[in-house]
């Protein structure tokens, strides 16, 4: 069955999120979503509020830039998140925006080799394994957390072109597809996330969350206009009323999401009253969409 999902986008003031993670609680909302977009909020920050804040709505952090964070560290805040509050955390990371990246003096020569060096020594350390690697971005010597979480969890990884997609399903747990891909899009990306985990030998579930840029109101049409760009897929963003976005999420089900994570604009004023939207009015009418079957 499709977890349905929304974002509290960083560009709401931070001083919002509380009444957004009152009402994600309150409605039901499966998952309650947070960027660490540059140079906005911080996603660790944000995520240990929100779950302080409520009892059962999952938080997804999509995602942490590697380039920014040593792993050790990235290790511990998850390792503490996860103890804190078990099974109510999905972590995703992964490359960042790369002129961002260069901004901070972070920018690496490839991101495709930091991502799956980050990965495997992340997923390692929250495994609760003493790590030694000398990569060539990562370098750690008998690192070992003194407080893994009980259950190694999972570690989900943000991917847009194809190598990065493949190298996802073959180094993480899981998969983020932002909202530039339609439905075409996450039918390519389970394609070059099998053939990852073909060449890993991984025979365990790998859950796919894809973005969908979702508008409502009455100036929706403009207001999906103004925040696409020329990456977008022609299929990618909706704008209508529950029934239309309903409709989009079933779409993407169907071609192999597991999560859809819904997302305004960035103007929208009032992001309280969205969550509910999405958890009052779209829900409902998409409880039933089946994930895709994959061979």
């Amino acid at each position: 069955m499709t977890v349905l999902g929304a974002v509290f986008r960083p560009q709401n003031p931070p001083e919002l999120l509380r009444e957004a993670a009152r009402v994600a609680e309150a409605t039901g909302l499966e998952e309650l979503w947070l960027w660490e977009d540059c140079f906005l909020e911080s996603g660790i920050a944000s995520a240990a509020a929100v779950l302080a804040w409520t009892e059962r709505v999952r938080v997804g952090i999509g995602l942490l830039p590697v380039p920014l964070r040593n792993v050790a560290l990235t290790a511990m805040e998850a390792a503490t998140l996860h103890r804190l509050f078990p099974d109510r955390l999905v972590l995703g990371v992964g490359h960042g925006v790369q002129s961002w990246m260069a901004q901070v003096g972070a920018r690496v020569e490839s991101p495709v080799t930091l991502l799956s060096e980050h990965l495997a020594a992340l997923r390692a350390l929250l495994a609760g394994e003493q790590v030694t690697v000398s990569g060539r971005y990562v370098r750690l010597d008998a690192v070992a957390l003194d407080w893994p979480p009980a259950t190694p969890p999972k570690v989900y990884a943000g991917a847009r072109g194809p190598r990065s997609i493949r190298l996802s399903g073959e180094h993480a747990d899981g998969t983020l597809l932002d909202s530039i891909a339609d439905a075409d899009g996450v039918r390519a990306a389970r394609t070059l996330i099998e053939e990852g985990r073909a060449a890993s030998g991984r025979t365990d579930r790998h859950h796919v969350v894809a973005n969908l840029l979702a508008v409502t109101g009455s100036d929706a049409e403009a207001r999906l206009a103004a925040e696409r760009t020329p990456e977008h897929a022609p299929g990618a963003g909706v704008a209508g009323d529950a029934h239309a976005i309903a409709a989009a999420v079933t779409t993407l089900a169907e071609a192999g999401a597991d999560t859809v994570v819904l997302q305004t604009t960035a103007d929208d004023p009032d992001p309280a009253a969205y969550l509910r939207f999405v958890a009052e009015e779209v829900r409902p009418l998409v409880s039933w969409a089946p994930r895709a079957r994959v061979t």
